[in-house]
């Protein structure tokens, strides 16, 4: 639902208007674009569906020019009657029962100096778990540009994590002390100490506010006509005069500033989980890729009886995989390219691992003087050796992709001295004497 912008505009919220819409036209330009983007694969897309919805929603409330105002707090402690004192009418429940609100609510703060304010109610978070509660207060944080931390006394340890997270995601927060015409005016102001104290470092005093949105009715002793004395209850207004005033102050002169901000904070953090899921999702199509061609190359050596040369022979397997790697992660190479990117892998693994090759071209000599299952074994062996060397091959050309065609500050040698260190040698070799065993056997 939409609802008409009408805005009454102090001289500083004038001289900041044309910066804070350029910040939130270049957020939602950004938004846009984020949610535009056909590179992203359909997999990431699917795994962040909540995430793409939120950030749909983020761009509706940009588009629509809203100010969002979020209550927090506790079971009981007056979040949908502040709410409904702000907007002067019954627009969330008040019930009684105990967490009467269970889900987001929303109504629009309609008034004569702004008319694109919502505010949000949400659920008590003692009526949510620590996991709950940690993924509501991120929620609020991505949409709303204010949030209202409400407390009825003293922060609970609960209450004040709570605030810690918000006070931390660089969101505006007020902390609201509700129902302070329970306490006198000593106890108030006390309490009031207490709280700026304990949030010295998360929020400025001045926002830390005492509020009353449904103060309790006034005894008050009349005279009756007949001279009599009377006890009557007189319902007193709410008094949220201080807040609303910090609140109009907050949303004139940084209202939209805080939306294109929180926009954007939130359109950073999705651009990195889905810079995470991508590299995730390469990462395993990847292994999958060296495998096969770990396997291929094994077959090759072992099946291949020209002693020696069977090496050369396979060695087209591994430009094939290198070629492979490259389009998986976004590149296309030539062969010369790949033959040249293995020269330099090749030379860092014999480097480092001079016997493993050394028992290869044993293992394949062997094989022209060998008969039976002696065949059968140096063949596995030899195979098995070619596995892990092409496994070892594929890491080396992953890594060098994933970081764009670029060894990094390690160089190749480090990088060959990392992936050795990383690996379960005597696994790998396990697998391919496994995968390549029974192949051999029946051939």
């Amino acid at each position: 639902m939409q609802f008409a912008l009408r805005r009454w505009r102090s001289p500083a919220a004038t001289a900041n208007e044309t910066a804070a819409d350029h910040h939130l036209l270049e957020a939602h330009r950004n938004i846009r674009e984020l949610i535009s983007d056909h590179s992203i694969p359909a997999s990431v897309r699917s795994e962040l569906t909540e995430e793409f919805e939120e950030i749909e929603a983020i761009s509706t409330k940009l588009r629509d020019s809203e100010i969002h105002i979020a209550a927090f707090g506790r079971v009981g402690v007056g979040k949908s009657s502040l709410l409904n004192a702000l907007l002067n009418e019954e627009a969330f429940s008040t019930s009684p029962l105990h967490g009467e609100t269970r889900e987001e609510a929303r109504a629009a703060w309609r008034s004569h100096r702004d008319g694109n304010v919502v505010l949000v109610d949400t659920p008590g978070l003692d009526e949510l778990d620590g996991e709950a509660r940690s993924d509501l207060a991120e929620r609020l944080s991505r949409r709303s540009d204010v949030i209202l931390m409400v407390c009825d006394a003293d922060l609970t340890r609960t209450e004040f994590n709570s605030l810690r997270q918000l006070a931390g995601a660089s969101r505006a927060v007020l902390l609201v002390f509700n129902k302070s015409d329970r306490y006198t005016a000593q106890e108030t102001r006390l309490l009031l100490q207490r709280l700026r104290e304990r949030c010295a470092g998360l929020l400025p005093p001045e926002r830390v506010i005492a509020a009353s949105a449904d103060p309790r009715p006034q005894t008050v002793i009349e005279s009756g006509p007949d001279g009599r004395e009377v006890e009557r209850n007189r319902t007193r207004p709410p008094d949220t005069d201080e807040l609303k005033a910090c609140l109009w102050k907050l949303v004139e002169s940084e209202g939209q500033s805080l939306a294109a901000l929180n926009a954007a904070l939130f359109a950073s953090e999705l651009d990195e989980k889905i810079a995470t899921r991508i590299v995730e999702a390469r990462r395993s199509v990847a292994e999958k890729v060296i495998r096969k061609y770990c396997l291929a190359k094994g077959v090759v050596v072992a099946f291949n009886p020209v002693p020696v040369t069977d090496l050369l022979a396979a060695a087209g397997t591994d430009v094939a995989m290198v070629l492979h790697l490259g389009e998986i992660y976004g590149f296309r190479m030539t062969r010369r390219e790949a033959s040249k990117l293995l020269l330099t892998i090749s030379a860092q693994l014999i480097a480092l691992m001079g016997a493993y090759w050394g028992m290869n071209l044993v293992s394949s000599a062997l094989k022209t003087v060998s008969a039976g299952l002696t065949t059968a074994l140096t063949a596995t062996s030899q195979g098995a050796l070619a596995w892990y060397a092409t496994y070892l091959t594929g890491k080396m050309a992953q890594t060098w992709f994933s970081r764009g065609k670029s060894w990094g500050n390690a160089g190749p040698r480090e990088t060959a001295r990392s992936i050795l260190a990383s690996l379960d040698r005597e696994a790998l070799l396990r697998t391919a004497t496994d995968d390549l065993g029974s192949r051999v056997r029946r051939r």
